[in-house]
């Protein structure tokens, strides 16, 4: 769909984003499935429901806009499920593959943390500070999720280097 205005820019990142929030939903269920790791499963876990809260905002948003989420098509997600799930099926250890598995959440929570800066520095064009305070709570979700990740992942790596010591 050709936009013509930022409006309708805006309104089309807003349904993208939308759209990939349903859509990592169903990418973290899968992930969640394929790690044993209870730490992983249940920080995958919390994610879900965070985004289910997030799609919730989004909603919220286009109400306030007077809009309604337009079709995207970008097919960014299903690459990044379809090399996902082929990488996964070579790795053989499973603290490489929990290793893995959370590298692959880090990219896709950073690739939601871009688009909601780029979402909450247009929702400041549009004079609407509802908006605005919905998108930066969806940024400020995305956020802590990666931080938590990162947090996650250091202590894995930590408890690992600390066995090979002992």
């Amino acid at each position: 769909m050709p936009a013509k205005n930022p409006k309708e820019v805006f309104v089309t990142m807003l349904s993208a984003e939308r759209e990939g929030a349903e859509h990592t939903s169903e990418i973290l269920q899968e992930l969640s499935q394929v790690v044993q790791n209870p730490e992983i499963k249940q920080a995958l876990e919390a994610r879900l429901f965070v985004k289910d809260q997030i799609v919730s905002k989004l909603d919220e948003v286009f109400k306030l806009i007077g809009e309604k989420p337009v079709k995207f098509s970008g097919r960014l997600l299903d690459v990044f499920i379809d090399d996902f799930r082929r990488e996964l099926a070579e790795i053989q250890s499973p603290e490489a593959r929990h290793l893995f598995v959370l590298a692959k959440a880090s990219h896709l929570v950073h690739l939601r943390i871009g688009a909601y800066m780029v979402l909450s520095a247009a929702a400041d064009l549009t004079g609407n500070w509802g908006v605005g305070v919905l998108l930066e709570s969806c940024l400020a979700d995305e956020v802590a999720f990666a931080e938590r990740t990162r947090r996650l992942i250091r202590k894995i790596v930590e408890t690992k280097v600390a066995a090979r010591a002992a």
